[in-house]
């Protein structure tokens, strides 16, 4: 099967959940064209069964905006034309399924049916598509695909509680390779670089935004580091950066935070962590929490969207309220205090995410990319 995928080539879930099914997918056989903007951070191998085609925007002063919807449509009809792509995957609702659309109308023109599969991750949903500006446009994107899938049951609900939905939603979860923590081989030394053999580390990964609650995880730290010797690793850039530097310089811990940004070595992070933070105001999935989990990091957590579907209270960690800080501070200490059970929870985090093995959940989208060529 020729598949072709559009998707955000970033940091963010979305774009490394569409890559790493890519690369899955083209280990089982099938060629896949990845279609975008730049080449997708996550996209380190092109093979013969793996390609990269960047979406070019020309610009012309008479655009304020340039229209990346128009060329991403003229894109992929081209390359579905010279390739033969058999179905189309798109990633995020808007614009990527609105594009998506217009290049099956462009092809329809010239008899070719092109079906469209679209996952949603969250907030195209939950933020971006609720605006009323998008609002429009990413129900007619939803109703207009021919098969629609989304990362979790809360998103499933939120969609059709928020827009007028016609189309059937299959709740398809991410995945994780339960084979990551065996490809890395990593030494005790290297672990005393971020911190001290007395000393527990504790990680937290995002985009830094305010819905990750930067500053709960400063709190709860705080917390934490009254009652035990740890060190907080930070991993990630964004806007609410420089409030939790200077948040934790205010309370006396900057000698205990490390922030590392952007890194691309989050593997050795979490092999070496003790314990994951991720008290969002909102997760359509938690793939953070379940990249912690496969490395056997129990996770301290807010019970919001799909969280509770990933992380198993008192299994994998902990859920509390979003913004009650004292509970999650609790539990990371109950977890964190008494080293057997430290290890249980840390086998209870890895037994947790073989739920969700990439060996699982790929073939499901092989089945519903068969569907959708049935439909078309």
């Amino acid at each position: 099967m020729k598949i072709g995928i559009v998707c955000y080539p970033t940091f963010g879930g979305s774009g490394v959940v569409a890559t790493e099914l890519g690369l899955a997918l083209s280990r089982r056989g099938h060629e896949v064209h990845f279609i975008t903007y730049s080449q997708p951070v996550r996209l380190d191998q092109l093979s013969s069964n793996v390609r990269f085609h960047e979406v070019h925007v020309p610009e012309y002063p008479l655009f304020h905006y340039q229209p990346y919807e128009l060329a991403l449509s003229s894109k992929l009809v081209n390359m579905v034309k010279l390739h033969g792509i058999d179905v189309l995957h798109v990633h995020y609702a808007i614009p990527h399924a609105y594009a998506g659309y217009m290049a099956k109308k462009m092809l329809a023109e010239e008899g070719i049916e092109l079906p469209m599969v679209t996952t949603l991750h969250g907030t195209d949903i939950t933020l971006v598509g609720n605006h009323p500006f998008y609002k429009p446009a990413v129900t007619f994107s939803i109703n207009n695909s021919d098969v629609v899938t989304s990362v979790s049951e809360s998103l499933r609900t939120d969609t059709f509680n928020s827009f007028k939905i016609r189309k059937e939603i299959e709740v398809i979860p991410n995945f994780i390779d339960l084979t990551k923590c065996e490809r890395f081989s990593f030494t005790d030394c290297q672990r005393t670089m971020m911190a001290g053999e007395d000393e527990k580390i504790i990680t937290h990964i995002s985009n830094f935004r305010k819905v990750k609650r930067i500053d709960d995880v400063i709190k709860i730290f705080f917390e934490i580091q009254k009652k035990i010797k740890a060190k907080l690793m930070m991993v990630g850039e964004g806007p609410e950066k420089e409030m939790a530097e200077n948040m934790a310089i205010e309370l006396g811990i900057g000698d205990k935070v490390l922030f590392v940004g952007q890194s691309h070595e989050i593997d050795k992070i979490l092999c070496f962590s003790d314990l994951f933070l991720l008290p969002s105001k909102t997760e359509s999935f938690g793939l953070a929490a379940l990249e912690a989990m496969v490395h056997s990091v129990p996770v301290i957590s807010s019970n919001t969207g799909g969280l509770s579907e990933v992380n198993i209270e008192g299994v994998s960690g902990y859920l509390s309220d979003v913004g009650d800080i004292e509970d999650m501070a609790k539990n990371a200490l109950y977890i964190l205090s008494d080293e057997k059970r430290l290890k249980e929870f840390k086998r209870g985090a890895v037994r947790t995410a073989a739920k969700f093995d990439i060996n699982k959940i790929v073939p499901m989208y092989e089945a519903i990319y068969e569907k959708a060529l049935k439909e078309k």
